[in-house]
């Protein structure tokens, strides 16, 4: 299996992790903590909020699961309760787009797994496993193929040790194989088809102590570009190198030395140490690809973009093969449909021993540039003493396979500009062969969507089509979108002749999720399964037949106060005829003929589209879990509000209309629909209402506040106000700032901080790690507001990215919010009237 898995992918398999959506049970803050619902004030510590909302953040959450290669059992992970703003606030590096903490030579993190058992997906026993260490603090978990063992990275920020352990599946019991792990960039290991070893990335032996400066400078940090080369667009990075020390360090934490580690601790070098941001086995296990880092880096974009050597290495990791050396990529043509040249998305084909495969695009990777044929999929096998040859010619970007066998591989292709997606059935060993349509859509159109072709492991631990026991068809899940709601799927696909046939649809009043197919003398499928009231859990029932479902887990209600939330899914259209959707939810007692309009609280995230039809379709479901977590408005329930949940804000962009070119107008449209529709309820009164969101919904907040008086109030966490900071392009618009300086203008609602006349809380956190928020546009947006006379407050949060972490910053953000809410919209009293 490859190591370093994309963080980002278009699409993913059926989810392997079942999860309450709640925050897990935690202790008690630090003594210095004041008061719940302290009085706001411009010299106070960290907060505390009401009772109510401290029971949300203390609600336990659901262990997460992964299954086994066979899938008859499954590893659980408890996460532990939020870590503390001392643990947050330890020595972190930024360096080239990462965070890395120096201390353990790992990815930045400060949640890892404190229990772990496994579960038998046939009767749900649960079996224990001796020998952990303790504290337990799992950063990831890995099956062997063969499913004998279970590798876990055990990462100790106390004492700084990074090691890997295996959980021998048969014994129950574990022990550590591997020590000095440096998994800054990945899990730090993978398995070795056959599974008796691992490929680990170690730190160096003998590699001393880290750079240290003097504080001195050497010199200026100087960059230099050249007229002639065209537009290039380049995305404002956060936490990039600054200087030739930083690059040191850089060069320092990530440096790696590949070791072959078998399953009883024996270790061999393979190879040279290096910067490695991709090493993985040949599914043969003859050859290794490596990707390394090389110099010149860029103090302009992270690490993903800076000059990389491409290398085949042998089983004793000597260079067999160079496939390409990549140079630095300081930017890209403009256009979201842009991509580097050269080598891209390589890597091994899944069903063949040792064949690589990679997109080249055909165009300059400029989507501006008039071209039939936008990429080219090429194929290399060993012993790559052959020129590579093309599989597959495309009239757009290339956007991955799905392997199954040497006739049967699913191929897609994606145009942003399009939104299109097209999916095609190849025979990868008669390249020869025309390829065969399976569908084509937008990929907003989800009432079209056909759903994701269910995958396992093969024998070697690589992901591929699962197919029918009898080989002639394989099997996709989806979400099932339709005008009722998602109503998730699992159909069959006949490879002859193309026929799906429904093997199972969901149906009210459970939301049930296919998540695995068990073959064998009695199929069975694994399910996740919920409703309103009930989390999610795991069961099992007989594939086609109609057997009782057989419970695996047996989460429970973690806030059993707020059973009985109602929700609704609701439509209604606005001004242009564009029909949106919205989970109305009512907390538990509250009648609104009875108890009257209470304050609502209205939390969205606006989304681009090419069609107003596609922006119609219903979005949700109305049977899941009401999960309620400190993250999303849903913890005011527990106040007494009423929450309008991710009211949909389309920005429509039909044929060659770009969407952004009326996104206020749109906006305006969206929010005012929504207000109306709850008024007509009757739930809400026009003068209690506030609206919020986080990130673009925050720039979403603070635009409604300056060209509407619809809100009495906003809260806007970590977003970006002024368009001109980010003049590459941000979300989906594409055109830089040079290109659409009218646009750029009347999206930033900076340029019209005067016209805010409503409340507004910023919350942001110092270290923002995300493209384009810098905390930096929270700070200059709350100084205009307040210097044109607004009624604004500004929170920053010290050590927090953009998703806040420590216990205190989330307590603190939920009591700054209940402030302000219950301030300006008047909380409501148990009785449910106004206060």
């Amino acid at each position: 299996m490859t190591m370093f898995a994309s963080r980002r992918a278009r699409r993913t398999s059926a989810a392997l992790v079942l999860c309450a959506g709640l925050l897990l049970a935690v202790p008690p803050l630090l003594a210095a903590a004041p008061a719940a619902n302290a009085p706001a004030g411009d010299a106070q510590g960290y907060r505390l909020p009401s009772a109510a909302l401290q029971a949300v953040v203390d609600a336990p959450r659901a262990p997460s699961l992964r299954l086994s290669p066979r899938r008859d059992l499954a590893a659980m992970l408890q996460t532990p309760p939020l870590p503390s703003i001392a643990q947050v606030a330890q020595p972190e590096l930024k360096l080239a787009g990462l965070r890395i903490n120096p201390k353990t030579f790992s990815d930045s993190r400060f949640s890892f797994g404190s229990k772990l058992w496994l579960v038998s997906t046939a009767d749900g026993a649960q079996r224990q496993i001796s020998g952990l260490p303790q504290p337990l603090s799992v950063a990831s978990l890995a099956w062997s193929p063969d499913q004998k063992y279970l590798a876990f990275n055990q990462v100790d920020p106390t004492s700084g040790s990074n090691e890997l352990w295996l959980v021998d599946v048969a014994a129950g019991s574990a022990r550590r194989v591997a020590e000095r792990l440096n998994s800054v960039v990945g899990n730090g290991y993978a398995w070795l088809p056959g599974g008796d070893a691992l490929l680990v990335m170690q730190r160096p032996a003998g590699q001393g102590a880290a750079p240290v400066g003097d504080g001195i400078p050497t010199g200026p940090a100087v960059q230099q570009t050249e007229a002639g080369k065209g537009v290039r667009s380049v995305r404002t990075y956060q936490d990039l190198l600054k200087n030739e020390h930083d690059a040191r360090l850089f060069e320092y934490y990530l440096q790696a030395q590949p070791v072959r580690v078998a399953i009883n601790g024996e270790s061999r070098p393979l190879g040279m140490p290096g910067i490695y941001l991709g090493l993985s086995s040949s599914p043969d296990g003859n050859y290794l690809l490596s990707q390394r880092v090389e110099r010149p880096f860029s103090y302009a974009v992270p690490v993903s973009s800076f000059p990389r050597r491409i290398e085949v290495l042998d089983a004793q990791g000597r260079v067999a093969h160079t496939v390409a050396k990549l140079p630095l990529v300081e930017g890209l043509p403009t256009g979201n449909d842009a991509v580097p040249t050269g080598v891209r998305s390589i890597s091994w084909r899944a069903d063949a021993p040792a064949t690589l495969v990679w997109a080249e695009a055909q165009d300059g990777g400029d989507p501006a540039r008039e071209a039939a044929i936008r990429d080219a999929v090429l194929v290399q096998a060993a012993p790559f003493d052959r020129p590579p040859l093309t599989l597959a010619r495309l009239a757009s970007r290339y956007a991955g396979i799905t392997w199954g066998r040497g006739d049967v591989a699913l191929l897609n292709e994606y145009w942003w500009k399009t939104r299109q997606v097209r999916e095609w059935k190849i025979a990868p060993d008669q390249p020869e062969q025309a390829p065969q349509l399976l569908s084509e859509r937008s990929e907003d159109d989800r009432y079209g969507d056909p759903g994701a072709p269910l995958l396992q492991p093969d024998d070697g631990g690589r992901a591929r089509l699962q197919f029918t026991a009898d080989g002639h068809g394989f099997y996709r899940v989806g979400d099932g979108a339709s005008p009722e709601g998602d109503r998730p799927f699992l159909d069959r696909i006949d490879l002859d002749g193309g026929k799906s046939e429904r093997l199972f649809h969901s149906q009210a009043p459970y939301y049930e999720a296919p998540v695995a197919v068990i073959d064998g003398d009695a199929p069975r499928v694994l399910y996740s399964r919920e409703s309103n009231d009930e989390p999610s859990n795991l069961y099992a029932r007989a594939l086609g037949g109609e057997a009782a479902l057989v419970a695996l887990t047996h989460n429970a209600h973690p806030l059993p106060q707020l059973r009985g939330v109602k929700k609704e899914q609701i439509r209604y259209k606005r001004s242009d005829g564009v029909e949106l959707t919205a989970d109305l939810l009512l907390p538990p007692g509250y009648d609104p003929k009875k108890d009257g309009p209470r304050p609502v609280l209205m939390w969205a995230y606006p989304a681009e589209f090419k069609s107003a039809a596609d922006a119609s379709q219903v979005t949700g479901s109305p049977h899941r879990f009401n999960a309620v977590s400190y993250w999303g408005p849903q913890a005011f329930l527990a106040k007494g509000y009423v929450v309008l949940n991710n009211p949909t804000m389309p920005i429509v962009g039909e044929g060659d209309a770009e969407p952004n070119d009326t996104y206020v107008q749109q906006l305006v449209a969206s929010a005012q629909a929504a207000v109306d529709e709850v008024v007509r309820r009757g739930v809400a009164d026009r003068g209690r209402i506030a609206v919020g969101g986080h990130s673009y919904g925050a720039f979403m907040t603070a635009n409604l506040l300056a060209h509407t008086r619809l809100f009495k109030a906003g809260i806007a966490r970590s977003g970006a106000y002024n368009r001109t900071l980010t003049p590459f392009g941000f979300q989906a618009e594409e055109r830089n700032y040079w290109q659409a300086q009218d646009i750029y203008l009347k999206m930033s609602p900076f340029n019209y901080a005067g016209d805010i006349k409503d409340a507004i809380l910023f919350i942001h956190g110092v270290d923002d790690n995300n493209s384009g928020t810098f905390p930096m546009q929270s700070e200059r947006m709350f100084a205009a507001v307040k210097g044109l006379g607004g009624n604004a407050r500004l929170v920053m949060l010290p050590n927090e990215s953009h998703a806040y972490r420590a216990r205190e910053s989330i307590m603190t953000m939920l009591a700054e919010s209940e402030d302000w809410l219950d301030r300006w919209l008047a909380a409501p009293a148990k009785d449910g009237k106004r206060r």
